[in-house]
């Protein structure tokens, strides 16, 4: 246990070494990957900060809607799908492996309670399905991966779950963040591409709240 969690451990804290840097630059979290976009020329770098940002999501507080659009932005729809695909995919799996050997302790050190309340409400009627309709809504997609890790879902399950759900997830934000690059509207869609998943959050816990009398 203690070997595997140094490992993760490892693995997070080499991913992070190229992020911290950029997260802690002044402005706000659009504000920095605009310039980011701006300023990167080598689309290979380019595409490993994409994955690296996005693969230590579960850790840092970064949108992943808003990386995945300015990668489409720089790469384009095809690398930037495959760039953030890798990202999310892998961080999805460190967290899902960090809460199936750890536990639950662990997974109220990551996430909060009010969150693990919601995805155990919604996996009441929906089951591993939670895993692929909360993927594209921040708080939300951690909480229930790690729910499901430290319930010990199969890992088939699983990958099958968060790899397909992911891929649309990716090239939507790809190809949205590529239409606005070409149209001189990049700084606005990335605006939008922290919008509207917070609005998707914001549904997704009213609607668990009008259905929390009818389970009672």
């Amino acid at each position: 246990m203690r070997g595997l969690l140094r490992s993760i451990s490892l693995v997070a804290l080499a991913l992070a070494v190229p992020i911290v840097p950029f997260l802690l630059v002044g402005g706000s979290v659009e504000e920095r990957v605009a310039r980011w976009v701006d300023s990167v020329t080598d689309r290979p770098r380019a595409a490993l900060f994409v994955s690296a940002v996005l693969a230590t999501d579960i850790l840092l507080p970064v949108p992943s809607s808003v990386v995945s659009t300015a990668g489409g932005a720089k790469l384009g729809v095809l690398a930037g799908t495959l760039a953030s695909w890798v990202g999310m995919t892998a961080g999805a799996c460190i967290g899902f492996a960090v809460a199936r050997f750890c536990g639950r302790p662990i997974v109220l050190r990551l996430t909060s309670r009010e969150e693990l309340l919601r995805i155990e409400r919604l996996t009441e009627s929906l089951g591993p399905a939670v895993l692929v309709l909360t993927r594209a809504l921040p708080v939300l997609a951690e909480a229930s991966v790690l729910w499901f890790g430290a319930a010990r879902l199969n890992w088939r399950r699983f990958l099958g779950s968060v790899a397909l759900s992911n891929v649309g997830i990716a090239l939507a934000y790809s190809a949205f963040g590529s239409y606005a690059h070409e149209h001189g509207a990049t700084a606005a869609a990335l605006g939008a591409s922290v919008v509207l998943p917070l609005a998707g959050l914001v549904i997704v816990r009213l609607l668990v709240r009008a259905d929390r009398p009818a389970n009672a």
